[in-house]
């Protein structure tokens, strides 16, 4: 079911780059992940932990993306974020509840994390991470996942895996989840029909690179002209006809269209 006040838009910066994050924070992006995993070299990897600590940042905006728990620099990155007011984490390679009990322990029991569906073995993990509570909502990362997995990147080869994501996050009553990066950010329109095709499927957000990518992903998962003039007619149609099932433009307009009509106005009146 979608959560109206789900962010949409979720913003890479690498960690060791901190003259990026203030035009990262004005980008327009509901969120900013300040990455320290594959954003960051193994050599900056202290620059970028040294570049959060020293930030003035807007905790309730800003998402810190550690290493994985089985590398060598996770426990460098609790030690230098554990006593900052770090609201969200974001798991990579999460293959498990072990793993994220990991993170949850490190961290004091006090963030909300968003473990990284990143391979095979993640993927049929989702039940179990999908039931932790502190588990906000589950990102794919389409890459590593098709370099697990042998397969292409493209929508085709990887549209049963994003459906599994989405109907186990819809099945635990977790908000929509997010879906992974378009690499190309030279091209703002390939980006969002990526995000259209995401929506399609039931994904709620985006993973995005670049800023250029913030207002067309944004654009493609909000209801468009056509979405908000067929659900502003049919609940006029509904309030005209009080017989609970009515024809509408060749349609019968029942309790679900209605349902999707009001969600989509709903969605329209939080946006404005």
């Amino acid at each position: 079911m979608a959560n109206l006040d789900a962010p949409i838009t979720y913003l890479f910066v690498p960690a060791d780059r901190p003259e990026r994050f203030a035009k990262a924070l004005a980008s327009g992006a509901d969120r900013v992940i300040i990455d320290l995993e594959d954003a960051v070299t193994a050599k900056n990897k202290t620059a970028g932990r040294d570049a959060i600590t020293s930030a003035d940042l807007d905790w309730s905006r800003v998402i810190i993306r550690i290493n994985d728990v089985t590398s060598s620099d996770f426990e460098s990155d609790v030690s230098a974020l554990r006593r900052l007011p770090v609201q969200t984490i974001m798991v990579p390679k999460a293959d498990g509840q072990t793993c994220l009990q990991r993170v949850d322990d490190a961290f004091d029991n006090a963030r909300k994390l968003i473990p990284q569906i990143e391979n095979v073995k993640s993927l049929f993990a989702l039940p179990e991470i999908l039931s932790a509570h502190y588990v906000d909502r589950v990102a794919f990362g389409h890459l590593d996942f098709a370099l697990d997995l042998g397969s292409g990147t493209d929508h085709e080869a990887l549209a049963h895996v994003r459906s599994q994501i989405v109907l186990q996050s819809r099945l635990a009553g977790k908000p929509q989840p997010i879906d992974s990066v378009t690499v190309d950010f030279r091209d703002p329109e390939l980006a969002e029909a990526d995000a259209r095709f995401s929506r399609k499927l039931g994904f709620g957000g985006k993973l995005l690179i670049h800023p250029v990518q913030v207002e067309p992903v944004k654009e493609a998962f909000l209801p468009s002209a056509e979405d908000i003039d067929w659900a502003l007619k049919v609940l006029q149609v509904l309030e005209e006809d009080q017989r609970g099932a009515v024809a509408h433009q060749g349609q019968m307009i029942d309790y679900p269209l209605e349902l999707r009509a009001r969600r989509i106005l709903a969605q329209i009146e939080k946006d404005s």
